[in-house]
């Protein structure tokens, strides 16, 4: 993947977890070949993979998504020590 698309798609997601899953999702749906969501959403896709098509389509506003309300509540919790 073409490092300055995921700084741009990054800058744009802001989450770089919620950048992950994106691209991978869209990888799987244009990998798959089937339904209305298989076509790359962007114009020129000669000699660009999946993974720059997905994020393309992030950078030029094609693809959208929503973070849950509660998005703190998805933070990794501290870490407890165990007694023994």
């Amino acid at each position: 993947m073409n490092a300055d698309y995921s700084r741009k798609a990054l800058e744009k997601v802001g989450n770089p977890n919620v950048l992950i899953n994106l691209i991978s999702k869209r990888v799987r749906q244009l990998s798959s070949g089937g339904g209305g969501t298989a076509h790359p959403l962007i114009m020129e896709t000669a000699g660009v993979g999946s993974g720059d098509i997905a994020l393309l389509e992030i950078i030029d506003g094609k693809m959208a998504w929503e973070l849950p309300e509660d998005s703190l509540a998805l933070e990794p919790a501290s870490r407890r020590r165990r007694r023994i």
